[in-house]
């Protein structure tokens, strides 16, 4: 399993569980057919920015920071404001064009805003590369940029 796939199914364990300790994580996905060790968790729930909150059961539990989605959302909209120059759909590929020094940090974004279908990006100095993984989900991502860009 990729990453981004095991990242996004630790997300909605940590939705329908109260996960406590890292052992959780690996339990609970070795429960779903996915074979982890806990130093993989360890990698991940730093990756995620995983912090600890207080549960209602006592104790505390494994949380995503509130802020995070809308934070980086909020991020790749004043990116895109400032340096988007253009952008094309083709197939499986949307390629956006972006001021010099500026691609690399679209693609991180992007990334990090961890669309379903997207495959992957490539960050260039003043070009980003998305590939997603049908191409309808590619117009899809195109207008949710777009979308992005108007607001």
């Amino acid at each position: 399993m990729r990453k981004s796939e095991r990242q996004r199914l630790i997300k909605k364990l940590m939705n329908e569980h109260d996960i406590q300790k890292q052992e959780d994580f690996v339990a609970l996905l070795e429960g779903a057919g996915v074979n982890v060790t806990q130093a993989t968790i360890s990698r991940d729930i730093k990756d995620m920015q995983l912090i600890k909150v207080p549960s209602p059961s006592g104790g505390y539990r494994y949380s995503l920071p509130a802020q995070q989605t809308v934070d980086t959302e909020k991020k790749l909209k004043r990116v895109l404001f400032d340096a988007y120059v253009s952008m094309d759909v083709q197939d499986y590929f949307i390629v956006l064009k972006a001021l010099p020094g500026n691609g690399t940090a679209i693609a991180t974004l992007i990334d990090q805003m961890d669309f379903s279908d997207t495959f992957g990006t490539i960050g260039g100095d003043d070009t980003v590369l998305i590939i997603a993984k049908t191409p309808a989900a590619a117009q899809d991502l195109y207008q949710t940029l777009t979308n992005l860009l108007e607001r």
